[in-house]
């Protein structure tokens, strides 16, 4: 993904979470300023658009690193492949585990996708 060499079938659900617990692990806090351009490029790279409709959603890849980043809190040092494996056979497997947090209407607002807008459901775990 960050060589914008992935293939664009591959860039599933699970592997969204695989790069943010590497850039988490591998960067900490850094992973928050440096996983948005990558997707942007990356999006760009395989003939996607960011717009107010389409392509990069900062209120998503914002709440997938706090997501990712309190499972790897919980998981104290364990392999990234078993923190991603517990992630995905739990509820953030699920590819609408965000609508648990979120309304439709509020996280599909340009404004959500432009800047993080906090959860209008109930709040995203503590890591």
């Amino acid at each position: 993904m960050m060589a914008c060499t992935l293939a664009k079938e591959s860039w599933t659900h699970a592997a969204h979470f695989a790069v943010a617990l590497w850039l988490l692990r591998d960067r900490g806090e850094a992973a928050h300023a440096d996983m948005p351009g990558m997707i942007r490029r990356y999006n760009a790279s395989v003939g996607g658009r960011n717009t107010d409709t389409e392509g990069y959603h900062e209120t998503i890849t914002r709440a997938s690193l706090e997501v990712a980043a309190a499972a790897l809190h919980a998981a104290e040092g364990a392999p990234l492949s078993a923190v991603l494996a517990a992630m995905m056979a739990g509820p953030f497997g699920r590819s609408d585990w965000i609508f648990k947090h979120w309304t439709r209407e509020v996280l599909f607002s340009v404004e959500a996708r432009r800047q993080w807008v906090p959860p209008d459901l109930q709040p995203l775990p503590a890591g």
